[in-house]
This record gives structure tokens, sequence and C-alpha cells, in this order.
């Protein structure tokens, strides 16, 4: 089973990039299951509309994650209840919209889990998300109720990415960071077998400052006149990360960032 995870879409340009290029990538890369993060998908940057979810599943998407900026487009509030494809971080505050957690048939017959969860520093508040990895393993167990498990860890630091992989291992095929931005360069098989790496990067314009036009961020820092952040405009890069699992433990047998692009480039 391979398994493609990008990491976050980031305005028109990542849409454009991600739209024009997946189905190549699919057939190219022999990838059975793909899953997107979405939040910063919308033309302003922040949050996805149901258009976009819907142009995202017809380019070959199977799985829609997010993150902090989940409901910065309203309208998504009333798609997510109605699409299990699109999930939102499993340990926001209840009643939430939509769910955390949903499992999905793949073209092979298998069963494929897929957990979006948030960290809890420097993010919007949210249940404890150690917590709630508990109380999640404690229902579902690997192998029984799916046959793989993706975990989205949309969070901030790299400590707490850190610790979430550890406490997964194991118990899943990938564990994988978005939020930041910024591809890191530790992809690896953790010591029990779960595939993982820090942040998976964006899908966006990297001349920009995490995505967003950078001369308008550089005059936020500068605190110069500015306007409200919105995304660059430029060539778009595709990163994530590309996992291959044992169908047999779920387990990962292999784990390589991907990168699509001309700005950035695999070493």
């Amino acid at each position: 089973m391979r398994i493609l995870f990008l990491g976050d879409v980031v305005g028109i340009s990542g849409c454009s990039k991600l739209k024009s290029n997946l189905l190549n990538e699919i057939k190219s890369k022999n990838i059975d299951f793909v899953i997107v993060n979405g939040e910063n998908a919308a033309n302003q940057g922040v949050g996805l509309t149901k258009e976009i979810c819907e142009e995202f599943f017809n380019c070959g998407v199977d799985v829609i994650t997010t993150g902090n900026h989940v409901w910065d487009q309203k309208e998504i509030m009333e798609f997510i209840d109605k699409e299990e494809r699109l999930l939102r971080p499993n340990n926001l505050f209840e009643p939430a919209p939509g769910k955390g957690f949903q499992i999905f048939n793949t073209k092979n017959d298998l069963k494929i889990g897929v957990l979006n969860l948030m960290g809890n520093v420097f993010m919007k508040k949210s249940e404890d998300v150690f917590e709630t990895s508990k109380k999640f393993l404690k229902k579902y167990q690997f192998k029984e109720d799916y046959d793989f498990l993706v975990v989205d860890f949309h969070g901030e630091i790299t400590s707490e990415k850190n610790a979430i992989g550890h406490f997964f291992d194991g118990k899943a095929s990938l564990v994988v960071g978005t939020h930041t931005h910024i591809p890191t360069n530790d992809a690896r098989i953790l010591n029990h077998g779960t595939g993982y790496q820090t942040d998976a990067g964006m899908c966006g314009d990297y001349d920009s400052v995490i995505g967003m036009n950078k001369e308008n961020s550089l005059n936020k820092f500068l605190k110069k006149e500015s306007i409200k952040h919105f995304p660059a405009s430029g060539e778009a890069t595709l990163c994530g990360v590309i996992v291959d699992c044992d169908i047999n433990t779920g387990l990962a047998l292999g784990i390589k960032s991907y990168i699509f692009g001309d700005q950035l480039k695999n070493i």
C-alpha cells in the first residue's frame, strides 16, 4: 500500500499546481491513496470551500484534513457534516460539525483510518491532544478496525509533533505534521514501525513567507504599512511524504519526502 500525504495547500497557486499535476503523479508513482491538508486552500489563504473540496476529490484526493483555519470560510460548517471525506481536528471542543476520524475503503478493498489532530501549544484552544489520543487508542485497534492508520498532527512546535509520533509508534502507519508550511528533513521509520516526518511542508509558492506575499509580510514584521495577509501567487511546489506500508502489519516499509516543483528539490 503506497500512501501520498500532501501538506497544507495554500491559495490559488497551490490549488492550481495540485489540480494540474496530481492525477499524473498518482499514476507515475503508483499511489494507492491520497490525503491532503486543505485548510489554507481558499483564495484568501485561510479555510476552504465546498467548491475547492470537490475539485480536490475530482483530481484524485481521497481525504482532506484541516486544522486551526477549518472554520474560516463559514460555508464549510454545513458541508463538513455531509462530506465524510473532509475531516476537522478530532480534539476540537464539542459540539463541533463534522468528524475528526473516519475509516475509508481503498481501491484494494483494504481499510485505512485517517485521524486529524491539532496541537495544544501556541494553537487555538482545544481538548488535550494526548488525552484525546489515549481515548482513541482505547476505542480503536490497529489491524482490527482498520488495516492502516494515518495521523495528521496539525501543530506549531516540533517537540509536540515528535512526542505524538512516538506516542503512536507501532500503532499507526504514518504520523506526519502540518501547519508550519516548511518541510522538515527527518522522514524516517520510528523504532516500532511507524513512518514519521515532523512537517510535510506546504503546497504553495515558496518564494514567500510560509505561502503569503513576502513584501507584505516583511512590512508587517518591520511595522510598516501593510494590509491583511494574502497568498503569494508564483509557481507552487507540492510537498509531502510517500509511505509504503506492509499489507500484513500495516506498518511502514519505507518513507521518503515528496517534493514536486522548481523552487524546492529533493537532494
